[in-house]
């Protein structure tokens, strides 16, 4: 299998991309989110998220679905090193019983390389929202659609 990862400075930008993906007929529950619990970062134009927002549906400009969707019902939970974060889809279960290894941890057992792992770390340490999608067949369409969505650091792992 292949996971797709790509970095997000905006709440639009990243609800939009998990729409898209969602569009490919690719299962919610193949895409995970890790984002911090009150903020998208610095440099976005809308106003971030909260877990409150989020377990209630409600987005900023954006209707119910992409991480909305994805995130209702997800609890905020808190990484050592990091903070208070929201994650949704199969990162999350590997990051609710995390002690010591963090987020980066949970990347690592998910086949991402550490030093890279650990730059994905710093980016949601930042206000970033990391957007994973693992696939098999459609790994193209998912890279361009971060791309065409204002992904970073897009790669397949």
């Amino acid at each position: 299998m292949s996971r797709i990862i790509g970095v997000f400075d905006s709440h639009e930008n990243a609800e939009k991309a998990v729409n898209e993906v969602r569009n490919k007929n690719i299962s919610s529950e193949k895409i995970s989110i890790v984002a911090k619990e009150d903020s998208v970062g610095d440099n976005n134009q809308d106003e971030g998220f909260n877990a409150t927002e989020m377990s209630t549906g409600a987005t900023t400009g954006g209707t119910i679905g992409g991480i909305a969707g994805l995130l209702a019902g997800a609890g905020a939970l808190t990484i050592p090193g990091l903070g208070p974060i929201l994650a949704a889809g199969p990162i999350a279960a590997g990051l609710s019983g995390v002690a010591a290894g963090g987020l980066t941890g949970s990347l690592v057992d998910a086949g991402v390389p550490k030093e890279r792992g650990e730059d994905y770390e710093n980016e949601v340490k930042s206000g970033a929202i990391l957007a994973l999608v693992d696939t098999n067949n459609r790994t193209d369409d998912v890279e361009q659609i971060f791309r065409d969505n204002g992904a970073r650091k897009v790669e397949k792992h």
